[in-house]
């Protein structure tokens, strides 16, 4: 089998089994641990999929800029967040995150709901004064790829808040290797929230689900809550591990 032929096999494995496992693909393609390991690696580079130890995984779609990730996935990022905005009662503390669909839940809100909004986002700060909110903008060197502060003044600034609950923008999400980013800095700062709320609503289009990216946030347990415009097949490992799915 030429190699390119290998390769194509594997991503195909990828997409109907949602991870590969190199031992495996040894017995599947007749060849060589060296020779799978190899076309891994090469696939990788190709940002075709994510390595992981003992094979891959499918990587994530979510495109580099937030100019781009503005434009992906519009109905579901809709759906997801028209769901989420279900989830919000007067009176709570809420904390928002950055990003398209954190942006598109902003604007689901009805105005002048009772409580108060905690963000780190200027888009999503402005979005929810826009609509009569009361709003908290935390501070901190500002991320352009995210519109997002990150740094110690901004996981210093959310150190001192407890909220209801937390809408968490979700880059990738695997039921096994759980939340992960793109960008380190909005990963760390995703970390640290997960801590500030006890209801954790994930902010997730479809796409997103069963991906890895390059830097992990916490385990997919660490949210209560998924909100989704996902089948319920793919919805099905999360729910098996105690997750709530609001659709």
């Amino acid at each position: 089998m030429l190699k390119e032929e290998r390769q194509r096999r594997i991503l195909d494995l990828l997409q109907a089994e949602g991870r590969v496992v190199a031992t495996d693909l040894q017995e599947v393609l007749g060849v060589s641990g060296y020779t799978v390991r190899r076309d891994l690696d090469e696939l990788a580079t190709g940002k075709r999929l994510q390595r992981v130890h003992g094979g891959a995984l499918p990587r994530s779609p979510v495109a580099r800029t937030y100019e781009g990730r503005a434009e992906q996935a519009l109905a579901g990022k809709l759906a997801a967040a028209k769901a989420a905005a279900r989830l919000l009662e007067p009176g709570q503390v809420a904390i928002v995150d950055g990003g398209s669909t954190a942006l598109a839940l902003a604007q689901e809100i009805p105005p002048g709901l009772p409580g108060t909004f905690v963000t780190h986002s200027p888009p999503v700060a402005t979005a929810l004064a826009q609509r009569r909110l009361e709003t908290i903008l935390i501070g901190g060197t500002l991320d352009p790829r995210a519109m997002v502060a990150t740094g110690a003044a901004t996981l210093d600034g959310y150190s001192r808040i407890t909220a209801d609950i937390l809408f968490l923008g979700v880059w990738s999400l695997h039921a096994e290797h759980g939340l992960s980013g793109g960008y380190h800095e909005e990963s760390e700062l995703r970390r640290a929230l997960l801590h500030r709320a006890d209801k954790r609503v994930g902010l997730a289009s479809s796409e997103k689900l069963g991906s890895v990216a390059p830097f992990h946030v916490g385990p997919a347990t660490a949210l209560t809550h998924l909100a989704t415009d996902a089948s319920a097949d793919a919805t099905a490992p999360f729910e098996e591990l105690g997750l709530t799915i609001v659709r």
